[in-house]
């Protein structure tokens, strides 16, 4: 046997769950996310977010002395303007990391030098990766320094 309602007479935890979803005919929208930190513009994420979590990093990993700046200038060996993260840490040991355009998924390319001395070798950086996030640029960067032997833990 089925049970009629009769109208204005709903049952209250019906109508407690209808007062909870959104209304999605009167155009109201779930609320948006915020952009995820890959997305924000290129020198918000790498000024706010990348710097900031390589200094921690390196902190970590005993380097004390550090000095990391983000510019547009000429890419050191090669030539050609594109936009750099410069990072000199222990004893003026330099690194580079070069972005092609202002975006951080463009093409990138990497180079260190000891101290006192000019970077000779460009190499290319995250080739193969779809993605690029803040956690692999991190991990990627400290994986080739500690391949120098920069780092302290070597």
């Amino acid at each position: 046997m089925s049970e009629i309602q009769k109208p204005g007479t709903e049952d209250q935890a019906t109508s407690k769950t209808d007062q909870s979803l959104p209304d999605t005919k009167s155009g109201s929208k779930k609320p948006e996310k915020p952009p995820k930190l890959e997305d924000k513009p290129f020198e918000e994420f790498i000024n706010d977010h990348l710097i900031p979590d390589l200094i921690t990093s390196f902190k970590s990993n005993g380097i004390l002395q550090t000095k990391i700046t983000l510019e547009e200038k000429e890419r050191p060996v090669v030539g050609g303007k594109c936009w750099i993260l410069e990072g000199t840490i222990n004893q003026g040991r330099r690194f580079w990391l070069c972005f092609a355009e202002k975006k951080i998924s463009s093409s990138k390319t990497f180079l260190i030098a000891e101290t006192g001395s000019e970077p000779s070798l460009l190499e290319s950086f995250l080739i193969d990766e779809k993605k690029t996030t803040l956690p692999l640029l991190r991990s990627r960067i400290l994986q080739r320094l500690n391949g120098q032997k920069w780092l302290l833990s070597n």
